[in-house]
């Protein structure tokens, strides 16, 4: 007798594998090409047309243009340290706040909801965070990248879901053992929560790596620019003359692509480096802060 239910699985497991292998296909093929685009010779790269499967001819030229630029160079210096001190902030504030929130017998948990509408308010409101950079005179320095923008509110409810999902029965036989709301924060709620705690400095890194739009409107100094606004600066000009010097601009319409693909490859590789180091914590933090509480 056939056992149309094996078919069945058997049919929907190709179909769900084919489904994928295309997904995958369709989201690496920009990164492929990216990188086939920033290893090619620049004239053969503007003479070719449809897809890119190789690299044409392999030069590293672009590469060493990107790299000996002082404002790449400067730029992921600013980048840097803004995700860095962000990262410090932004861990800080949102733990110790997602703590008080999620502790039942905290008096300050009643005014959970007035605080998650403000800072919905102040995260998705663009005229008040500029005019608390330039009121409290932090208007063309990093720290207006960083203290402003202290805490995500959708980190924050995940982060106090997780810290719900801490048996109470932890916390009461550490109180009984003497331990204060700093012991138990550090000793059991945090080591508890790594997963998520891993997550979420995912999320704030990506934002700090990525973040261009406000650095656009706070910084004026171009020595303080962070390495997506200078990429960003690249790329709709489409020109070289931040890259080149007068002598080398009858080859810059050759070179112009190949420094583009570069300067995005060059921007994107510190930061995928990271995925591997948390990915073990990905779906485990996100499912535990998302659905427990």
């Amino acid at each position: 007798m056939t056992n149309y239910s094996s078919i069945g699985d058997r049919i929907t497991g190709y179909a769900i594998n084919v489904f994928m292998g295309l997904l995958i296909l369709i989201t690496a093929y920009p990164l492929i090409y990216v990188v086939l685009a920033s290893v090619s010779d620049g004239s053969s790269l503007m003479a070719h047309s449809g897809l890119l499967l190789r690299s044409y001819g392999f030069h590293l030229d672009a590469y060493a243009k990107v790299l000996a630029n002082p404002n790449i160079l400067r730029g992921y210096g600013n980048t840097i340290l803004v995700v860095v001190a962000s990262l410090l902030v932004n861990m800080s504030v949102t733990s110790i706040t997602a703590y008080v929130l999620s502790r039942k017998q905290v008096l300050w948990n009643r005014y959970f909801i007035f605080f998650i509408v403000f800072t919905m308010f102040f995260n998705g409101g663009l005229i008040p965070f500029y005019l608390i950079v330039k009121g409290v005179g932090l208007m063309n320095s990093l720290w207006a990248l960083v203290l402003p923008f202290s805490v995500n509110t959708f980190n924050l409810i995940i982060m106090r879901t997780a810290f719900m999902a801490v048996p109470d029965s932890l916390e009461e036989s550490a109180k009984i053992d003497g331990a204060n709301h700093f012991t138990i924060f550090t000793k059991i709620v945090v080591p508890l929560s790594l997963p998520v705690m891993a997550v979420m400095s995912l999320y704030y890194t990506v934002e700090k790596w990525n973040g261009w739009f406000y650095a656009s409107l706070f910084l004026k100094d171009r020595e303080l620019f962070p390495l997506q606004l200078i990429l960003r600066e690249i790329l709709i000009s489409n020109s070289t003359d931040l890259m080149l010097g007068d002598a080398q601009m009858d080859q810059a319409i050759q070179v112009s692509q190949t420094i583009q693909y570069s300067t995005i490859v060059v921007a994107t590789l510190p930061i995928l480096f990271i995925y591997p180091f948390v990915q073990k914590y990905f779906v485990k933090g996100v499912m535990v802060g998302a659905l427990k509480g």
